[in-house]
């Protein structure tokens, strides 16, 4: 685990001049969204490359070649972009190349199809590897380098690197992509990142682990150190492990970081019509074809989860098998480090010329304030502080509760209470965290707030095995919340510890 930003300075920002921006020159909301990144960024105009490319999601590699890779190259030899020189096998690669991010903005084809002759992966099949399908943005990492296989995965060099790229000396290229539902939420997406960077990102954490491959270094281990590492931050985080995902419309709060598994579409808190992430969130669901379209909000997750306010994600364009997906604490703990959006993806991503892919603006750094610093707002107050009581009593645990539990009684907060009984929940302590959860619900004026702290009793019951105080907690719930669309989330738990008994067999 890397040290902290608040333990030393925040690593470089890439300069301005250093950044491609790669739009549509044949769409009118491409070109528009282009301008609009490089006025918010202040990415000189001559840095913009527009290219008529197909109105679809999905090329072929024919396409691919003729509309975008050849054409792009000549740009970077006619600009003066690069220098290439051929390696002793006789190909060329960069030597040098003032272009070191390429953002990809919506309207740029995101898949490049299999030919037709090739086998495809299916959801459950054998792995296959030796496939010329991948996600454009992965293929574009390797720009200007010649003679490389396309069919299969390459491995990342910048894969667990800790430095910045420009210090890096790569001959490779970060490419992360402004894409989305439609042109509205990606200006929203540019307009939370620089907004979210003025004050910091702040709020709760979920992370839902659904114990399915408990042994890959990429799935159950990977959010259980993000976990462990946000205990160690402090930033308040919900954890489920149970099998089943967070049921539908659990009620959430200030949900500013969520990471979880494995639902094939959008599925849980984020089907719950009212929910939005807050401003500048990162939210992430490891699913095969997460991004396998950008435009539905409703299919998949990279969309929807965009749709919904996020402002970054990852996801896979194809199947990427697991061990060649984001490692989602490697990405989690280098955005704490101060790092952008696009070095954190590429430092958790093993492969290039692959499936994977990052949403968001490429230079969005949501950490920056980890200290506490930046301009404040009054709803990150109970979150800052509980961040500045954990930096300075980080040594003594007993007079971080206290603080804490004082400052909570003072000001009336159930996020500082929750936040305690959350963390007691990882310690194992389940009385003390009911407990906890109980005044909580007092502190608390929301009835979305207070249902949820008869969630997290339930949860903790059950999670302790005893069914029948979680049952009773559930229904009581479900009575009294019968009214908010969220009491369906105590009757989704309901259905599975008290299953209504099954219709009678009419007779004979």
């Amino acid at each position: 685990m890397i040290v902290l930003a608040t333990a030393q300075a925040a690593p470089e920002l890439p300069v301005s001049q250093s950044v491609g921006v790669l739009y549509n020159s044949s769409s009118t909301d491409s070109t528009a969204l282009a301008n609009a990144y490089a006025k918010a960024r202040q990415i000189p105009a001559t840095n913009l490359i527009g290219l008529p490319l197909p109105d679809k999601e999905e090329i072929t590699r024919e396409e691919f070649n003729k509309a975008l890779l050849e054409p792009l190259k000549a740009e970077y030899d006619k600009r003066g972009w690069w220098k290439r020189e051929k390696d002793p096998a006789g190909n060329l690669i960069p030597t040098t190349t003032r272009i070191r991010i390429l953002t990809c903005m919506f309207g740029v084809p995101s898949r490049i199809a299999a030919t037709a002759s090739e086998p495809k992966a299916k959801p459950g099949g054998q792995p296959v590897i030796n496939t010329s399908e991948a996600a454009v943005d992965s293929e574009l990492a390797l720009l200007g380098l010649e003679g490389l296989p396309i069919a299969g995965p390459l491995k990342n060099p910048y894969f667990k690197m800790e430095k910045s790229f420009s210090e890096s000396g790569l001959p490779m290229t970060l490419v992360g992509r402004i894409d989305g539902p439609s042109r509205a939420v990606c200006e929203r997406m540019i307009r939370d990142a620089a907004e979210a960077e003025k004050t910091g990102l702040w709020g709760m954490a979920v992370i839902d682990i659904a114990k399915k491959f408990p042994d890959s270094a990429a799935g159950d281990p990977s959010l259980e150190n993000i976990v462990k590492l946000h205990g160690e931050t402090g930033i308040p985080t919900l954890v489920d492990r149970f099998p089943d995902t967070l049921p539908i419309n659990y009620p959430l709060r200030d949900v500013a970081l969520y990471y979880g598994w494995y639902d094939w579409h959008v599925s849980g808190p984020f089907l719950n019509g009212p929910f939005r992430f807050k401003k500048g969130a990162v939210a992430v669901h490891l699913h095969s074809f997460s991004a396998s379209q950008l435009r539905d909000p409703g299919k998949n997750w990279s969309a929807p989860l965009l749709a919904r306010g996020a402002a970054a994600t990852l996801g896979n364009v194809y199947e990427p098998y697991l061990e060649m997906t984001h490692h989602f604490d490697i990405f989690q703990t280098q955005l704490l480090a101060g790092y952008t959006l696009v070095e954190a993806a590429y430092m958790s991503v093993p492969v290039l010329s692959w499936q994977n892919v990052v949403l968001g603006d490429p230079l969005y750094r949501p950490f920056l304030h980890l200290d506490g610093s930046g301009e404040r707002s009054e709803g990150d107050r109970d979150y800052r502080a509980i961040r500045v009581a954990t930096l300075r009593w980080k040594d003594d645990p007993k007079e971080l509760d206290a603080m804490l539990r004082d400052a909570a009684d003072r000001m009336k907060s159930g996020v500082m209470i929750e936040s305690l009984a959350m963390k007691e929940v990882e310690q194992q302590k389940g009385d003390e965290a009911a407990s906890d959860f109980q005044k909580a619900k007092i502190y608390y004026t929301e009835k979305t707030d207070r249902l949820r702290m008869d969630l997290q009793v339930a949860a903790v019951d059950r999670a302790a095995g005893r069914n029948a105080a979680a049952i009773k907690t559930l229904r009581g719930a479900r009575m009294i919340y019968s009214t908010l669309p969220e009491g369906a989330a105590a009757q989704s738990w309901l259905n599975i510890l008290d299953p209504p008994a099954p219709p009678a067999t009419p007779p004979r």
